[in-house]
C-alpha cells in the first residue's frame, strides 16, 4: 500500500489536564501517514482520481484548534477518525506531539495505528 505524509503540521488548541495548561491554546504538532493506492492517480496524472490530502489537512487543523481535549491520545484519535472517513484511506497512522511538555525534553508525544473496518 501507497502512503501519503502529512508532515509537522501544527496547531493550537487547548490540551492537558491541568488547570494551567487549559488557561492558552497550546502548540500541537501532527504527523499524518495515509494508507492509500495511488497508481489511478499516478497513470491518469488527474486530480480527481487523487487522494485530496488538502481537503483532509484542513479538517485536520480545524477540529484541532475547536478541540479542548485533556489528553493527547484522545486529540490523535479523533485525527485518525477523520482520516478515515475518506473511503480511499485504508490506514491512519497519527503522531501527535506536545512540544515542550516535559521539561528537559524537547516534545512527549503519542502514536497510533488506525484501519478501516
Amino acid at each position: 500500500m501507497d502512503r501519503i505524509l502529512i508532515s509537522d503540521l501544527r496547531a493550537r488548541c487547548i490540551i492537558g489536564v491541568n488547570e494551567e495548561e487549559r488557561r492558552e491554546k497550546q502548540d500541537v504538532v501532527v504527523n499524518v501517514a495515509l494508507s492509500t493506492d495511488t497508481r489511478r492517480a499516478a497513470q491518469s496524472d488527474r486530480f480527481e482520481d487523487a487522494l485530496d490530502y488538502r481537503a483532509i489537512k484542513k479538517r485536520i487543523v480545524s477540529m484541532v484548534e475547536a478541540s479542548q481535549y485533556f489528553l493527547i491520545e484522545t486529540l490523535a484519535e479523533k485525527i485518525a477518525e477523520i482520516c478515515l472517513e475518506h473511503p480511499a484511506v485504508q490506514q491512519a497512522q497519527v503522531r501527535v506531539d506536545k512540544p515542550f511538555a516535559l521539561r528537559f525534553a524537547r516534545s512527549v508525544g503519542v502514536e497510533i495505528t488506525r484501519a478501516r473496518g
